[in-house]
């Protein structure tokens, strides 16, 4: 691929993301709905683990399970 079709390529796709935001609209998390009963936030510590480091925690795991069972013989 070279230099033109790469831009236009990054070009394409930031356009897309770029009109896709734009035409999104806001959730409406302010109106609340009959029956609605949310349950208490959570910490930002809470939220940390759970949004970042129980992510990465379980690539590596996988990571490792695939690195451990991998039957394929070695390369040099």
């Amino acid at each position: 691929m070279d230099k033109k079709n790469a831009k236009r390529a990054g070009v394409v796709a930031a356009g897309t993301t770029l009109m896709m935001m734009l035409m999104s609209t806001p959730a409406l998390a302010l109106v609340r709905d009959d029956g609605d009963d949310p349950g208490p936030g959570l910490s930002a510590m809470e939220t940390i683990g759970l949004y970042v480091v129980a992510p990465i925690v379980i690539f590596l795991a996988i990571t490792a399970l695939v690195m451990v069972l991998d039957k394929s013989k070695k390369q040099v």
